[in-house]
Formats: structure tokens, sequence, C-alpha cells
């Protein structure tokens, strides 16, 4: 069980949806053998330590159409790819600093058809856009993260949770979120998915 662990939390997909992310694994193998962006072992599990993991926002918040979200740190393109699938008339900037991997982003983008997906070789703290959501997976501690990017939200929302971060990251997080001086959420990814992976995960929910 590895793609069908898509279709069975995501049940509603449409027959375009299901195919990009069908053509998901072997875009990446294929990438992968050019430009190393995921370990083998994470390939092994891609579905459920990638794509369902990024997935995890999607059950936190269904993003309206026309929500704009950046994604800093991408790496290869999570949660961004999975969730620009998921949300097609949804805007996507997915940034890292390092360029090999946005090659990867705009490569994946481009082979499955996703218009609403731009790439960019950037440092986060160098973005002058602004943004309803910033969406990231455990670049580094919420604390540095929430000053790169304080400055790039837009004051209004129309979502059901007001504009700011989802953060996904793992283990205990007590004296990190204690660090932070924002309101916030924690939202286990164990009471949406089943699986061993994800009984420490959470979405960390930060109103900016």
């Amino acid at each position: 069980m590895d793609f069908e662990q898509i279709l069975h939390y995501f049940p509603n997909l449409n027959p375009i949806q299901v195919k990009q992310l069908q053509e998901l694994k072997p875009l990446y193998e294929e990438w992968n053998a050019q430009i190393n962006v995921i370990s083998r072992k994470d390939m092994d599990n891609f579905y459920e330590r990638h794509v369902l993991h990024s997935l995890a926002i999607a059950k936190v918040l269904n993003f309206k159409p026309n929500t704009r979200i950046l994604d800093v740190g991408t790496g290869g393109g999570f949660p961004g790819i999975p969730l620009a699938i998921i949300f097609p008339k949804c805007h996507f900037h997915l940034v890292d600093s390092i360029g090999k991997k946005i090659k990867v982003v705009n490569g994946v983008a481009k082979s499955l058809g996703l218009k609403n997906v731009k790439g960019s070789h950037i440092n986060a703290k160098q973005i002058n856009d602004k943004y309803d959501f910033v969406v990231s997976r455990a670049v580094t501690r919420l604390d540095p993260f929430i000053d790169w990017i304080k400055a790039n939200f837009n004051k209004k929302g129309f979502n059901e949770l007001p504009n700011g971060i989802l953060y996904l990251k793992g283990g205990d997080l007590t004296e990190e979120l204690n660090e932070i001086r924002k309101k916030y959420t924690s939202y286990p990814i164990s009471s949406y998915f089943a699986e061993d992976f994800f009984e420490t995960k959470k979405v960390i929910q930060v109103v900016i």
C-alpha cells in the first residue's frame, strides 16, 4: 500500500489529480538519478513520507481558489507540489536557496502540466511578494523562520483560518513552541492518517 494510501485518504480526487499523483514517483526517480533530492530509503516509502506528509496540510485547511501560497525551503518540491495538485486553483511559489533543487521543482511541474507552480532559486529573506500562507517542512526552528517571512503576508485573509504559517514538524516541540511569540495551534497528523510514520508529526499553524 503506497499510492493506495493517497486514494484512501483523498477519495474525491478527479482523474487528472489521480494521474498527476501517480506520475510523481516515476518523475522523482528519474530526477533522483541525476540530482539526489530524495534518499533511497524515503523513495521506497515515497507516497507516505513525502506526498501524504505534505497533504496533511490539506487536512488542516482546504485552501480557497486564488489563495497565494509560498513554500519556503521546498527542496525537491515538498509540500508545494502535492498541494498544487490538490488545489489547482491556488497559486504556489516554491523557493529554495539551492539551485539544483529548484531545477527539479520546475522540471516536475512542467512534466505534470502544473500551471499554478513557480519555482525560484532565492533565499527566503530576499522575497518581496505577499502571500496568504507560507508552508514549509522542518526547514529550521520556528522562531527564526517567522522572522524570515513575517513581512510577506497579505493583511486580509479569506480562508477559514487566518493568514499565517502551516509548518510540518515532528518530535517533541514543547521547547520550540515556547520560543515563539505568536498565536499558534498544533494539529497532530496522527488524527488524520493512521500510519506509524505520523505518530509524532504535526502541522503547526501560526497566525501572523
